[in-house]
């Protein structure tokens, strides 16, 4: 496909779109890790090269006790034009087969903001609570995400799962890059886990690129 050629998420209308444009596993890849007996799915719909650093967080976030999906961008160069299909249009199949076997849904996403900053978005407001209460107790930035970033269209795959209702995590890119991105994974967890049974607590030296 020469440069030309290129289709432009910003034209599609649905994942239909994308999959006619691109080829799987090619310029785009999709993984799928389920976690038997969890309710609750980590997802990072632009993940790879799309939106830098969000397939390892949510990755590390899910551990082994949530289920995981990712789409991953694989195209030389421009992934973020090409593969940002935005979040009330990402209908991917067997993402939403997961979600609707989950009632909480956790979506990392990149935001341009300056410094280590988290924008809180979704529908379900407890757990959104939950975890910018224990982002601020570990010293981290966090605030209500503005309108564009508010997740808060019932068609945002956040919003897919059981309930209706999830979190949207937009992650500045200097924290996505900073060791102190552990923090965050560490908070997300805690929120989503009773402390008893987590298997791990992960530590700032753990997280790798």
């Amino acid at each position: 496909m020469s440069p030309m050629d290129k289709k432009l998420a910003k034209d599609f209308r649905s994942f239909s779109d994308l999959a006619a444009a691109y080829e799987r596993d090619r310029d785009y890849r999709i993984v799928q890790r389920p976690c038997h007996g969890s309710s609750v799915a980590i997802v990072a719909p632009h993940g790879g090269s799309i939106e830098a650093h969000t397939s390892d967080i949510a990755r590390d976030i899910a551990g082994q006790e949530f289920n995981l999906y990712l789409f991953e961008g694989l195209l030389k160069a421009g992934n973020f034009a090409a593969l940002h299909l935005s979040s009330a249009r990402f209908d991917e199949p067997a993402c939403l087969a997961l979600l609707a076997d989950c009632d909480q849904v956790v979506t990392v996403h990149g935001c341009g903001n300056a410094g280590e900053m988290v924008l809180m978005g979704g529908r379900d407001a407890g757990l959104r609570e939950a975890i910018a209460s224990r982002l601020r107790a570990l010293g981290l930035s966090c605030d209500d995400a503005p309108a564009g970033l508010d997740g808060m269209d019932v068609r945002n795959v956040c919003n897919r799962g059981r309930s209706g209702a999830g979190v949207q995590l937009e992650l500045s890119l200097e924290l996505r890059r900073s060791p102190r991105r552990a923090l965050l994974i560490r908070a997300v967890r805690e929120a989503l886990l009773p402390v008893s049974t987590m298997v791990d607590k992960i530590d700032i030296g753990d997280i790798g690129d």
